[in-house]
């Protein structure tokens, strides 16, 4: 596996997407692969792409390619709003809908066991499904209403343990690699993944990145599924300067 991003660089590309600074964004996507941040920083790029500010054409280009090069669930819808902001594909028809991916993923991966969780599509905060039953009237009805709440299943553990298998076929030391496969096998298979992995810094930070992506691209079909993307926000001083595009 190549050098990836270190924690440093995360928390430039993190604050440039919170603060939706295009410049400062540019400029971290130069300090890592971006196929390593595809579905992080995507929107961004594509707000980018989309309000014209220089670089962002070429920026939108590389990170197509890379999209397409991975194929992770999430990365081809992820690609159809880089095509629109481009102008080389329709606006796809989805409503935009201002939900953390992170959020969303939490609970679409939890213990089917339990209750799911719910989606505010007034406000795209995500939460817990109630549990406890409400006396009839309007908070009742408000808490059925389904113009106001989705319904966010909890799917299981499933796409996570793929997540390691597919991990541990990207590991380059094979001894590592060897150790993760005997580690998934039987009951406590999380644990013990995690528990070798944190013996190597390196390839520990690299599974948290190559985890995010997925969880986040799971959680962005889901919601295409249901009819809804993350917005577009413009940022709001485009600079007049181009920007370095990040290796692939």
């Amino acid at each position: 596996m190549a050098e990836g991003w270190d924690e440093d660089g995360l928390r430039a590309v993190r604050g440039a997407l919170y603060t939706q600074d295009g410049a400062a964004l540019f400029a971290a996507l130069h300090r890592g692969p971006v196929r390593e941040v595809l579905q992080l920083a995507g929107d961004g790029v594509a707000v980018a792409a989309a309000q014209g500010l220089p670089g962002a054409a070429e920026m939108a280009a590389l990170f197509l390619g890379a999209l397409q090069e991975r194929g992770f669930r999430g990365d081809e819808e992820l690609a159809d709003r880089l095509r629109a902001a481009t102008g080389d594909a329709a606006i796809p028809l989805l409503r935009p809908l201002a939900v953390d991916l992170e959020m969303l993923a939490m609970l679409l991966e939890g213990d089917p066991a339990e209750s799911g969780g719910r989606l505010d599509l007034s406000t795209g905060e995500c939460g817990r499904a109630f549990t406890d039953e409400l006396e009839p009237g309007p908070e009742a009805e408000e808490a059925d209403d389904p113009e106001r709440w989705l319904y966010v299943p909890a799917l299981g553990s499933r796409a996570g343990y793929r997540d390691m298998e597919l991990f541990i076929e990207e590991v380059g030391a094979a001894a590592l690699a060897d150790r993760l496969r005997i580690a998934i096998g039987g009951r406590g298979a999380f644990r013990r993944f995690k528990d070798v992995l944190a013996r190597d810094e390196r390839s520990w930070r690299r599974y948290h990145r190559f985890r995010d992506e997925r969880q986040r691209g799971r959680a962005r079909a889901w919601l295409a599924e249901e009819g809804y993307c993350p917005p577009i926000t413009f940022f709001a001083e485009p600079s007049s300067g181009s920007y370095p595009s990040g290796p692939v």
